[in-house]
């Protein structure tokens, strides 16, 4: 009798630490990536993608997927320009982040305490990839979700992606003076428990 309570007790346990390690899915709905461009020197815009995937697993290996296609930038026709001549989705349909974090930092977790991490990402874009340092603050929520954001703005150089061609097509077919190579990015990220 000892031995079966014994053995349920463990079958419990193992089935409430798998739970605990399963991971995370991003939330696509409440989750937002943004840019800004900036154009003629000093007008700037905020732009954002509309369908962001991704996953943390339980060993805290951290992918992101971004739809390029799905730039929204308010105007219709720029986003079809940044589709074709900036983001060539035709040949280049996503974009990719990866990084790694400490697994045990985020199980051990306390809700509502916010921990600020020291990333580095790779991201991988227009067929390039280069290393990101990501600063990033994470809050774990009552349900088990985390929240990560960005804490101030990532800056993404248009020529380490050989997007400057696309860019200056972009000024062109706007009849732009200036449109800026370097593009500040920022997140706001919401994963819910698996």
């Amino acid at each position: 009798m000892k031995l079966r309570a014994l053995l349920i007790s463990a079958a419990l346990g193992l089935a409430f630490a798998n739970q605990a390690f399963a991971g995370w899915k991003l939330d696509e709905q409440t989750s937002q990536l943004n840019f800004l461009s900036t154009k003629k020197a000093q007008i700037i815009e905020q732009h954002s993608f509309k369908k962001v995937s991704g996953k943390v697993a339980d060993n805290g290996q951290v992918e992101l997927t971004i739809d390029l296609s799905s730039v929204e930038t308010n105007i219709p026709i720029r986003n079809e320009r940044m589709q074709k001549y900036l983001f060539e989705t035709d040949k280049f349909a996503n974009a990719t982040i990866s990084a790694k974090v400490d697994s045990s930092v985020l199980t051990n977790l306390a809700v509502g305490e916010p921990k600020t991490l020291e990333l580095v990402a790779q991201l991988e874009l227009h067929g390039h990839k280069q290393d990101l340092s990501l600063a990033v603050s994470v809050i774990k929520g009552n349900n088990g979700q985390l929240f990560v954001n960005s804490l101030g703005s990532v800056i993404i150089n248009a020529a380490d992606f050989s997007l400057i061609e696309g860019i200056n097509k972009l000024q062109e077919l706007a009849g732009l003076p200036s449109i800026t190579y370097s593009v500040p990015v920022s997140f706001n990220l919401v994963f819910a428990a698996e």
